[in-house]
């Protein structure tokens, strides 16, 4: 449905030259709000995530209006030999995914995904350092 609001909000052909500015003004106001919203939620994602976030997407529909963007970012894998180093990767995920201020369902998804590999992270890292034998006994 809003797609057919937009289409007509920015397409009929039968305005007049002052009603097509205007128009043109909405659509081009419509564009910076929109673009200031997603840029800034996607810029909260890159900055929290550093060196594991990708850059900043803005995805806009075919009349050339923001609809939604996306950073990647690498999620951390299960490292038997660095556990330490998943725990410290899932914690910046998890930072990444919810630093906005309105974090998507998709970005709670990204976080829960990042918590289910830390446990594992952390888990690994209990049994490990339970086979150590402990030399000051």
């Amino acid at each position: 449905m809003m797609r057919t609001d937009i289409f007509t909000r920015f397409s009929n052909p039968f305005l007049t030259q002052q009603q097509k500015e205007h128009k043109k003004e909405q659509k081009d106001a419509l564009i910076r709000k929109n673009y200031a919203e997603i840029y800034a939620h996607e810029k909260a994602h890159k900055d929290a995530g550093g060196a594991l976030a990708g850059p900043i997407v803005i995805e806009k529909n075919e009349e050339g209006i923001p609809v939604g963007g996306h950073v990647n970012i690498k999620m951390p894998s299960l490292n038997p030999a660095n556990p330490q180093k998943t725990l410290s990767d899932a914690d910046t995920v998890i930072r990444a995914a919810m630093a906005p201020n309105d974090p998507s369902g998709q970005d709670y998804a990204v976080a829960n995904q990042a918590k289910g590999i830390k446990m594992q992270a952390q888990a690994m890292k209990q049994e490990g350092q339970g086979n150590k034998l402990d030399i000051q006994a």
